[in-house]
């Protein structure tokens, strides 16, 4: 059971038990990332479901082919001790967007990012509670054309789809 509200509105539902449970089901990745990192920042503890149906907005083969050069940076020197090690499944895609919006060289940061939970699918323990999709995060609500899927993304970068 999911509930479209404004972010003020979700604060509210939320204010006295401090937790949070986000579907992330047709929601803008960046955009859902901003919400969920000013939220952490608050203190709040932020479980996100359904991060393999979050979108990225642009043209399909250009989103996913942005994403398979990100792979190819490399060195010369041990390529992959020194290299950096790039996420492929749709979990740590979706934490490593939360990630670069939060803090880097603070605590508050780390802290912050300790509070986050991200799911593949609805687990057993959130369904019957109630989620919160943010309404200014919506891709059906901006008309957006084109977009793709994180999994779809996660898959062309060699994610095997383990979860779904």
């Amino acid at each position: 059971m999911s509930a479209v509200l404004s972010f003020e509105e979700a604060l509210d539902r939320a204010s006295k038990s401090r937790v949070i449970n986000i579907d992330a089901e047709g929601a803008i990745l960046g955009r859902l990332a901003s919400y969920v990192a000013k939220l952490l920042l608050m203190g709040y503890r932020v479980n996100v479901v359904n991060v393999e149906k979050a979108l990225v907005t642009g043209d399909r083969e250009m989103v996913i082919e942005s994403y398979k050069l990100w792979l190819e940076v490399r060195t010369h020197k041990n390529p992959y001790r020194h290299s950096p090690h790039r996420p492929r499944n749709p979990i740590t895609i979706f934490k490593k967007a939360v990630k670069g919006m939060l803090p880097k060289e603070s605590w508050r940061g780390f802290k912050a990012y300790k509070r986050l939970k991200a799911y593949i699918g609805v687990p057993e323990e959130f369904r019957g509670k109630e989620l919160i999709k943010i309404s200014d995060t919506l891709a059906d609500t901006l008309k957006r054309l084109e977009t793709v899927a994180v999994a779809d993304i996660a898959r062309a970068m060699g994610w095997k789809g383990v979860g779904l």
